[in-house]
């Protein structure tokens, strides 16, 4: 077995964290097995050279090594390319081509950032790491493949499984070891090496002085985050090394060609969401469909009100609470008086029973208008006390500050609902 010293050189790997020994040392170890094996890491820590080594230190190296990047090849594209396709297959295949899989037989194939596979494809490939097999599109002929599957990506791939982008049985499969390549700015003792063998490589590509970084200019490239990880220190030299004609390089120099944008600073996200939101705008919908009939409940209850008592001041202090809920907290009494203007028409004399019980009949319609909610509504309004309870842990007050209602009401309606 060849030492991780020996492999950095044949393969050109400069550094020396912890993080980057490990990795290099478990793809030394896998090497020789036909393992399937998922390098992670941020864009740009050089996950490529990964696979190189394994196929290299395999028994597989006098085989094809084939590199695809998945995230590069359209979506329409992408089962033909990797499987091969059949002359009439689809509008512009004039002849039958081999795909990746065919190709590769008996050797390698490294599929970087397999996470931008589309679901059909990711079925096709859990098939062929489980037994091999393919199917060509347009063919119904199965046909069989041995090549060793090492893939990359930088996608988290457990929130990928839990927005559904990704199969669950398929990372599994391809992640049987996993190498995980530690992002620049965690491999602090690396990156002023790094820097110097890239001003040297420049050097020598454009003939002329290599440049060099004063103490306060090393300082601050340790500091800094570095969020496009190697492949941006490697861009940053590059500038440096081309457009400086002074080959000393100070702080304040170098501050110029560092983007001003990223901070050093943490940052406090919070993933999880409000007990209070919802999941979907269908969800919204309903809640707001919810109160609005809530609403017109209360403006009935305060119409009936109006109707028998007649006097506007009377029935206002007597419903404060429901008057401020209806109306807003900041409602004066003349805002108020003048909505219910029109509704005095409808006052009647407290004297005339009669007249009362015909007003009543009159608008009896406005009682009955309960009776005429869709079920649809009534459906989604038991959805909505459930994943509100469910959401307080049983508990009915948050329940009903949630929905907007009286905990009263939330109690009759969990009667109403039987729940």
């Amino acid at each position: 077995m060849e030492s991780i010293q020996s492999i950095k050189q044949r393969f050109g790997i400069i550094g020396n964290s912890a993080g980057l020994n490990r990795a290099i040392e478990k793809a030394i170890q896998v090497a020789p097995t036909d393992i399937s094996v998922l390098v992670t890491g941020e864009s740009g820590v050089g996950k490529e050279s990964i696979p190189k080594i394994i196929h290299q230190l395999s028994h597989r190296k006098h085989g094809k090594y084939i590199a695809v990047n998945c995230g590069a090849i359209p979506e329409g594209t992408i089962d033909s390319e990797l499987f091969g396709h059949e002359k009439g297959a689809f509008t512009g295949a004039t002849q039958t081509r081999s795909g990746y899989f065919e190709v590769a037989d008996g050797g390698t194939i490294f599929l970087d950032e397999v996470g931008e596979l589309p679901l059909t494809t990711q079925v096709r490939l859990l098939r062929v790491l489980e037994n091999g097999e393919f199917i060509k599109v347009g063919s119904s002929k199965v046909q069989k493949t041995n090549v060793r599957i090492v893939a990359a990506t930088n996608v988290n791939m457990f929130e990928a499984i839990k927005k559904e982008k990704f199969r669950e049985d398929l990372y599994y499969r391809l992640s049987t070891v996993d190498i995980h390549l530690p992002p620049l700015r965690d491999r602090q003792e690396d990156i002023h090496i790094l820097f110097r063998k890239f001003a040297s490589d420049f050097a020598l590509k454009y003939k002329m002085p290599t440049v060099k970084l004063t103490d306060d200019a090393v300082n601050m490239l340790l500091r800094y985050r570095w969020s496009g990880n190697i492949r941006q220190l490697r861009n940053v030299a590059e500038q440096i090394s081309v457009l400086e004609q002074n080959r000393t390089i100070n702080a304040q120099t170098l501050q110029t060609y560092l983007p001003s944008g990223a901070s050093n600073l943490p940052a406090v996200v919070n993933e999880s969401k409000s007990e209070s939101d919802f999941s979907s705008e269908r969800e919204i919908l309903y809640k707001v469909l919810f109160d609005m009939k809530a609403d017109l409940n209360d403006l009935k209850k305060l119409t009936m009100e109006l109707m028998k008592n007649g006097n506007a001041k009377e029935v206002q202090k007597d419903n404060e609470g429901l008057i401020q809920k209806i109306y807003g907290e900041n409602e004066s009494d003349a805002e108020f008086e003048e909505q219910v203007h029109d509704l005095e028409i409808l006052s009647i004399p407290e004297s005339s029973e009669s007249k009362i019980s015909s007003a009543e009949d009159k608008y009896h319609f406005a009682e009955e208008i309960e009776e005429e909610e869709t079920l649809s509504l009534q459906d989604k309004e038991l959805e909505l006390i459930k994943k509100s309870l469910e959401r307080h842990n049983g508990k009915r007050k948050l329940a009903a500050e949630e929905l907007g209602i009286s905990e009263r009401t939330l109690y009759r309606k969990i009667k109403q609902y039987d729940l």
